[in-house]
């Protein structure tokens, strides 16, 4: 029978980001100065799953683009901190630019179970409510930040053609980074709780991105 769980020390794996992740949202909400430096532990302690479930995984490339992803959303999540020389915002959007390129393609090429789903149309009318909504706060931004939501929107549009977990972590990260468009260029229209809830559901959505494309890469290995 193929496993319908992730393998034991693989789940276990999980723990160290979880418990950092929950710190981090914590920390944030406190205006604690630590928010900083446990922000850029996550996508590495994230990684710590994805190297203990490689010797399971037959497809190395899908384990090199879940990394690549992981990878340049670290550096988009320490863009400021990393490169402070450089303007953060048009960093963040180009990393996690390609790290939602790098999602695609393994949802694409790997994780892919169904046919795209109708109501994924949503996504669309989300990018032009967006652009609508934004666009005119963007300035010189707006182009980079339009092409961004087309990569965030296919990313959770094709992640709905894989696994649930999957599905719901593009749901996740979507919603966490329509709230941080939000705050980045209107940002007295939202409550200043909404930016730990910005991690939250980015962790959240992150997570379980990863647990499902584990889930699924682990399974067909077994199988």
């Amino acid at each position: 029978m193929p496993r319908r769980a992730l393998p034991r020390p693989v789940a276990w794996a999980f723990l160290p980001f979880a418990t950092v992740s929950l710190l981090h949202v914590v920390l944030l909400a406190l205006a604690h100065p630590l928010a900083g430096p446990t922000k850029l532990l996550l996508m590495p302690l994230l990684a710590v799953p994805v190297l203990a479930a490689a010797p399971r995984v037959a497809r190395r490339s899908a384990v090199a683009l879940l990394l690549a992803a992981l990878v340049f959303s670290w550096l988009g999540d320490g863009a400021g901190a990393l490169f402070p020389a450089a303007p953060e915002l048009p960093l963040m959007l180009a990393f996690f630019g390609i790290a939602h390129v790098a999602y695609i393609v393994l949802f694409s090429r790997h994780l892919a179970q169904r046919r795209l789903p109708w109501w994924t149309l949503v996504y669309a009318a989300w990018w032009v409510a967006m652009i609508l909504a934004l666009g005119p706060h963007t300035g010189p931004l707006l182009i980079g930040v339009a092409a961004y939501g087309l990569l965030l929107g296919g990313t959770a549009a094709i992640a709905a053609r894989c696994h649930p977990l999957v599905a719901m972590g593009g749901v996740f990260f979507l919603t966490s980074d329509t709230i941080l468009a939000f705050r980045l260029f209107l940002p007295d229209a939202l409550p200043a709780w909404s930016s730990p809830a910005v991690m939250a559901t980015y962790t959240l959505g992150q997570g379980l991105l990863v647990a499902g494309a584990l889930l699924v890469l682990t399974r067909r290995r077994d199988a």
